[in-house]
Order: C-alpha cells, then sequence, then structure tokens
C-alpha cells in the first residue's frame, strides 16, 4: 500500500469547510501492521475511508490492495447468533447461510470463541463482540484490513489482552494492516512502523520504525524509548 501525497476536504454538516488531511504520504508492504496516531479531529478515520475507497482523494494518489474497514463500533446485529454475525461478510458476497456458518465456525476457536457460536451480542462481553467484528472483517477476504480504534472502547485490562490476541491473530491469517489508535503505546506494541499526525489538517510529522522483536512488553526500554518519541513529536506538531 502506498499513499502519496494525498489531501482531503470537505463540508461538513453545518456547510463550513473542514481540510481533513494535507499531502500525506505512507506505506506498508505486504503483511506489515502500519500505526497511525495523532490528535482528535486530525484525519485519521478519514485516511481510512480513503484507502477503502469510501472517499476519494482531492489530490495525490493511492495504490493498494482491496481493503476492508473494521469501524470503531462493532456493529453486530442484535437479532444475529456471533456465528452469523462473524459470517455476514460471506453472506453479502453471495455464499448461502450454511457455506458461511461452516467457514466462521472453522476459526471461532482459533480466535477464542468456541462455545459462544449461538450467542446474541447482548450475551458477549466488549472483547469478544470485538473478536466476532474482526472474524467478520477477516472473511471479507481483502488482502488489507483498516481497523479503527478496534479497542477503543474497552477498559484497560480487557485492551492489554485484545492487543495481544490481535498479534496472534494476525499470524494466523496474516494480512496488511493499517492501524488508527490514539493509544501511543498500544501503537508501539503491535506496529512495524509507526505514522504521527499533526493537528487538523493531519499531515506526517514523524514516522517511527519498530524494528522490536515480538512479543513486546510495555515495560521494554525500547518501546518506553519509541513512545516517548511518539509523544514528543505530537507534542511539538511540527515536522521532526
Amino acid at each position: 500500500m502506498v499513499l502519496d501525497r494525498v489531501s482531503r476536504s470537505y463540508r461538513n454538516a453545518r456547510g463550513a469547510d473542514v481540510h481533513a488531511l494535507h499531502e500525506v504520504s505512507l506505506r506498508a508492504g505486504a503483511g506489515e501492521l502500519l500505526a497511525v496516531v495523532g490528535p482528535s479531529g486530525c484525519g485519521k478515520s478519514t485516511l481510512l475511508e480513503l484507502i477503502c475507497a469510501l472517499q476519494v482523494p482531492d489530490a495525490g494518489t493511492i495504490a493498494c490492495p482491496a481493503a476492508v474497514l473494521m469501524p470503531q463500533r462493532d456493529l453486530l446485529l442484535p437479532w444475529l447468533s456471533a456465528l452469523d454475525n462473524a459470517g455476514l461478510a460471506l453472506r453479502i458476497a453471495g455464499r448461502t447461510r450454511t457455506q458461511a456458518r461452516r467457514h466462521a465456525s472453522a476459526l471461532f476457536d482459533q480466535l477464542g470463541l468456541e462455545g459462544f457460536e449461538h450467542a446474541r451480542p447482548n450475551e458477549l462481553s466488549g472483547g469478544q463482540r470485538q473478536r466476532v467484528a474482526f472474524l467478520r472483517t477477516l472473511l471479507a477476504g481483502k488482502p488489507l484490513l483498516c481497523l479503527d480504534e478496534p479497542f477503543g472502547a474497552l477498559d484497560a485490562i480487557t485492551r492489554a489482552e485484545m492487543q495481544g490476541w490481535l498479534a496472534d491473530a494476525l499470524t494466523r491469517e496474516p494480512r496488511t494492516v493499517v492501524l488508527v489508535t490514539h493509544d501511543v503505546e498500544e501503537a508501539i506494541v503491535l506496529a512495524d512502523r509507526v505514522a504521527v499526525l499533526s493537528p487538523r489538517p493531519g499531515r506526517v510529522i514523524a514516522q517511527l520504525e519498530v524494528e522490536l522483536a515480538r512479543p513486546r512488553l510495555r515495560t521494554d526500554a525500547d518501546v518506553i524509548s519509541l513512545r516517548e518519541q511518539a509523544l514528543e513529536a505530537l507534542a511539538a506538531g511540527t515536522p521532526a
């Protein structure tokens, strides 16, 4: 995936012009995880929508494989079981319910959901709901996953558990991933590269290569050092 000098502006519901992104250039190789951090309103979600072709840039180019977006909210359908929610992308693609259930069921145990196939969303924990949503995203079959604050609504303990779970899941089911997060530490723990965006209009003010072995502990000196570099770039708000 390559973004070259991508800019995007739009008019909001109040009729005001919003300059969301300015000349953003990013890349992610096959199987890499790129994390994007930045202050609220800096265009991170707009960036994901551009990558997924849900918006069109005003300037610049985007070259990437087919992508699917996992939004911050899990958006599970309350009247469907966990299994049928996970298989929804397959149903939309034309598979029968039996086929969709078969494909989804094969991954339930790998993603820590065994035994919850027939549970409704209101019977699942927050972490379990996010796992179902992630499985639905995986089963869309796209080589590029765009994850928008997937753990933002979870408590700190569950969030840490889900970060480890996501790393393991991507080891078993490799994909290229663009992860938007407001949690700098999460970005360092999970990513191969971290891009830091400025306040709106979002532009890349730093890119950090995370060349650390996995699994990564938050208490590791190298993780702490990279976290501080990212936080310094965010605080400065100017090119590093």
